[in-house]
Parts: structure tokens; C-alpha cells; sequence
């Protein structure tokens, strides 16, 4: 058959042919959206349709299930990594009865001890009463802020363990008055906040059954 015999126009079936062989040459199928671009564009189009109302459900009930995934994804991520422990709240517990005061519980007791070792009644006593505060924060029974004066902790303290609101009111008084009045303390002073010390220590462990006190 000469050239100019061949058919200008093709027929339907050669032109789909054609258009296959042309659409599956390498620029067209990298244009080409992959699955995931495709799930990915339905899934958005998913949400904008339940927060706009375009689609069959309306606005509120969108907003509803987005907050359920939220919660429901919060919820395996503290499954995973667990609550905060007390490693982390001693490391972010950057202050103390408005003072620097990175130490932990046990470190503060054994400088009080040490204190207490060589007669130095003031620092004893006001270590030995950081201690109780910083123990009972560690174990997230009662809460030590930024700016919370002694007495302040001892009256929080006492809504937790109400048969101890003398002694901690008592041992809040010695601290202030070593701390902030002069006052020399003594080896009794020492000697019972040490003891409320153990005391709440003792008590803990049915204690931390309840809420955190505010």
C-alpha cells in the first residue's frame, strides 16, 4: 500500500490505542497521582466536608469525631510513654519557698542530717522541712508552686493528711523562724520535724491512693 493510501483519521480503536501508548510514556505516569495522593486527597476532602457541612453529616458532628480521634490519640500516647514520673518532676522543679532549689527529697534529708551532725540547728531544720515538701511533691501528693511560702505548703499539706495539721503548722513556723528571723532552733526543733518527716513518709503510700491536693 502506497503512503498516500494509509487512513489520516484513525478509528476509535486505534486512537485509544494511540492515546494508551502516549498517556504511559514515563512524563505522564510521574504526573499521574499515586494511591497515596489519592487517599490522602480523600481523606482531606473527607474533613472539610464534615467541618464545612458540604457533605451528608453536618458541622457539629464533624467536629465532634476530630475531637474524638484527638482524645483517642492522646490516650495511646500515654499508654506508651506513661505519666510523668518523679525523675521529671524533680528536674523541672526549678524553686522551693521562692528559692533555687534543684535537690531531691533524700538529698535535702541527708544534708539535713549532716547539718545536724555538726550542731547547725537553723540549716537542719530548714532542710529537714524542704525535704517533707520536696518528698510530697515527688510523689504527687501535694504540690509545690512557684512562690509557695512555707505556711502556704503546710496548709495544703494538711488538707491531705488532716491528723498532722499541728505538726506540719509547727515545723512551717520553725523553718520561717530559722529562715527569715534569725532564730538559732534547736536539736528538739530538728528532732520533730524529722519525726513529721518519717511520719508523712509512713503515710504516703495510702495516701498517694487519693488526688493531689491543689
Amino acid at each position: 500500500m502506497r503512503l498516500l493510501d494509509a487512513p489520516l483519521t484513525p478509528d476509535a480503536g486505534e486512537g485509544q490505542s494511540w492515546l494508551g501508548e502516549e498517556l504511559a510514556k514515563s512524563p505522564y505516569a510521574a504526573a499521574k497521582p499515586t494511591p497515596i495522593d489519592e487517599l490522602g486527597k480523600a481523606i482531606w476532602d473527607w474533613l472539610q466536608g464534615l467541618m464545612t457541612g458540604s457533605g451528608s453529616t453536618p458541622p457539629i458532628v464533624g467536629v465532634l469525631v476530630i475531637l474524638g480521634v484527638l482524645v483517642v490519640a492522646l490516650a495511646i500516647v500515654f499508654l506508651i510513654t506513661g505519666l510523668p514520673h518523679a525523675d521529671r518532676r524533680i528536674r523541672t522543679a526549678g524553686a522551693l519557698f521562692s528559692e533555687a532549689e534543684g535537690r531531691s527529697a533524700a538529698e535535702l534529708r541527708a544534708d539535713a542530717a549532716e547539718a545536724a551532725r555538726h550542731g547547725d540547728w537553723p540549716t537542719a531544720i530548714a532542710e529537714r522541712y524542704r525535704a517533707i515538701a520536696r518528698g510530697l511533691d515527688e510523689r504527687g501528693l501535694v504540690v509545690s508552686l512557684p512562690g509557695t511560702t512555707a505556711h502556704e505548703f503546710a496548709r495544703r499539706a494538711a488538707t491531705r493528711f488532716p491528723e498532722a495539721a499541728d505538726e506540719l503548722a509547727t515545723a512551717a513556723d520553725a523553718f520561717d523562724g530559722v529562715r527569715y528571723l534569725g532564730e538559732p532552733g534547736s536539736p528538739e526543733q530538728y528532732a520533730t520535724t524529722a519525726a513529721l518527716d518519717e511520719r508523712l513518709r509512713a503515710a504516703s503510700a495510702a495516701a498517694m491512693a487519693m488526688p493531689a491536693a491543689p
